[in-house]
């Protein structure tokens, strides 16, 4: 349990750092992960279906493959018994063919034929005899249509053709001989002795239509008379012919479903070929072709199925709901990479504040240490040169005066940069209140940092007090002019002149403030001061400092000017 209770926030910490660290990348990641499985599943869920409908175009396909099988091996079937049936009497009358038909009952049990009929092959020589012996039975026998094929010395006319309707009659006389692709037919089932469909016809029956259609002949053998041997010979053909559209809307039982057609072909799956269709005709379909033997030919069934366009509800269902889910995750995502952004910039504002906090303290400690140490050392200096109370308090009490003028400065602007001009200003301002005393301040901006601004104060209050106790500024119309120049970006360049005040005698003796000016002073603003005692009035040329931001910090936090 210690194990997991600690682990856990570790992991949590971890996810919250990444999200603060990526909070844009990770939520559109996720997005993209979620919405990637979900368009998988529906992408899964669409094969699936299209699949099943494959295989239910398979399963359709091969049940009307069985279903036209079983048609043609039925017919095949009493094709072959009717020519055991034939094969053993002399002469095929009207009575014994009608009662075999009869015994077939068509019209119950095979939709789709037009029905069987009996062709009887003869020497062309014989063809007069053939037809008188036919007409004696059947007065109203039409002309035979013989064709013109020398190449064959029999012909095959039709005889009987049940069942008897004006239809079929249409076919009697017609020579089967006379029509190369039932000929075809008929040599093939002669060679194999099996039943034999033919190719791609137009039925005799038809007349002028052209639906297309087939025959199955069966060859029928007779003794030939009078043979020691027990020789046969050709008797004639028990044929059935088929409308295709008939013999495949038979196997259909019905129309084809909607999305499907089918189609059926005397071969390839070639326009020429085609024997019937039922297909919608519409491109881009799943097609499936399934070989159909019919008695003994090869035909070719194909199913079309229509694609469906559309998606599956459940696939849509399913990319619709991981569309939803990867969005919300993402938008929760989202919520706390802000929440994780701005707990990361609160704490390190909290964690700044307290830095500048601390860095304050420790460079108020310091500036406190600072100003009691130079007051100390004022003090000291001061008692020492001081020749009564009143001298001592009246030293004492301007050079703090000072210090608090140049600190007043730095207060408003934050401890930042200060110009120098407000440094000049606010330290002489108390020395030129007395008419008939100017002050002339002269030069560019120059910015000073805190530290340096309070030795230059100083300087100048001891060079104020100077004059205003021995120079320009003790008499009225003395005036002191105090220019400066930047003789390069780091340095600035100060010149006090004194001009108007009583003689400077070479033997001018140098007080305490003056050396603070020259050793002090020069110290800590890390130039030389160079001081000129001259007749008509003291000269000083001080160096100071300029330093940008970057170079003076409050003891590890940069100081930043308003």
């Amino acid at each position: 349990m210690d194990g997991f209770t600690t682990g856990a926030p570790a992991s949590s910490g971890r996810a919250r750092t990444w999200l603060a660290a990526y909070p844009r990348a990770i939520p559109a990641a996720l997005f993209v992960a979620v919405a990637a499985i979900a368009a998988l599943s529906a992408f899964i869920i669409e094969s699936n279906a299209k699949e099943r409908s494959r295989a239910e175009v398979r399963d359709y396909a091969q049940s009307i493959a069985s279903a036209l099988d079983r048609r043609g091996s039925g017919f095949s079937s009493y094709l072959r018994a009717g020519a055991a049936l034939f094969s053993t009497i002399e002469e095929v009358s009207p009575q014994t063919f009608r009662q075999f038909v009869a015994e077939l009952r068509l019209a119950q049990n095979y939709r789709g034929a037009e029905g069987i009929g009996w062709v009887a092959a003869t020497p062309r020589d014989d063809v007069d005899t053939l037809l008188a012996r036919v007409r004696s039975n059947q007065p109203q026998f039409p002309p035979l249509r013989l064709g013109t094929n020398s190449a064959r010395d029999m012909v095959a006319p039709v005889i009987y053709f049940s069942p008897d309707t004006v239809r079929n009659r249409r076919a009697l006389g017609f020579d089967m001989y006379s029509e190369p692709v039932r000929a075809a037919a008929m040599d093939e089932a002669k060679r194999t002795v099996m039943p034999t469909a033919s190719g791609r016809i137009v039925l005799a029956q038809e007349g002028a239509g052209e639906a297309p259609g087939f025959i199955i002949f069966m060859p029928v053998y007779k003794p030939v008379p009078n043979s020691p041997t027990q020789a046969r010979e050709l008797g004639g053909f028990l044929f059935s012919s088929f409308n295709a559209g008939d013999f495949l809307d038979a196997a259909i039982d019905g129309e084809p479903p909607a999305e499907m057609g089918v189609r059926l072909y005397d071969g390839d799956a070639q326009t020429s070929n085609l024997m019937v269709s039922r297909s919608q005709g519409e491109a881009g379909t799943d097609r499936f072709e399934q070989s159909v033997s019919i008695a003994n030919r090869e035909l070719l069934l194909v199913i079309d199925a229509a694609i469906d366009r559309q998606l599956n509800p459940l696939s849509l269902i399913t990319l619709a709901f991981g569309l939803a889910l990867a969005s919300l995750l993402m938008l929760i995502l989202r919520l706390l990479a802000r929440q994780a952004v701005e707990d990361g910039a609160r704490l390190a504002f909290l964690e700044e504040q307290n830095s500048i906090r601390d860095s304050l303290t420790r460079e108020l400690n310091h500036r406190v240490k600072n100003t009691l140490a130079n007051v100390l050392s004022m003090l000291s200096l001061t008692r020492r040169r001081a020749t009564d109370l009143d001298e001592f308090a009246d030293s004492l009490e301007g050079r703090i005066r000072a210090l608090s003028a140049t600190h007043d400065l730095l207060t408003g602007t934050d401890w930042g940069t200060t110009p120098i001009e407000a440094v000049i200003r606010a330290e002489m301002q108390h020395f030129v209140e007395a008419d008939g005393r100017s002050l002339i301040v002269e030069g560019p901006d120059v910015e000073l940092a805190p530290n340096d601004a309070l030795s230059f104060g100083l300087a100048i209050h001891e060079l104020g007090t100077n004059a205003a106790k021995y120079g320009a500024l003790s008499v009225a119309g003395g005036t002191v002019t105090v220019r400066w120049e930047l003789e390069t970006d780091k340095l600035a360049m100060v010149e006090w002149n004194e001009q108007g005040g009583p003689p400077v005698t070479p033997s001018h003796q140098r007080g305490f403030g003056l050396q603070l000016v020259e050793k002090i002073t020069a110290h800590e603003l890390k130039h030389q001061v160079k001081l000129d005692f001259r007749p008509e009035g003291v000269r000083c040329i001080l160096g100071v400092p300029v330093r940008g931001l970057s170079e003076f910090q409050i003891r590890g936090t940069p100081i930043r000017s308003r």
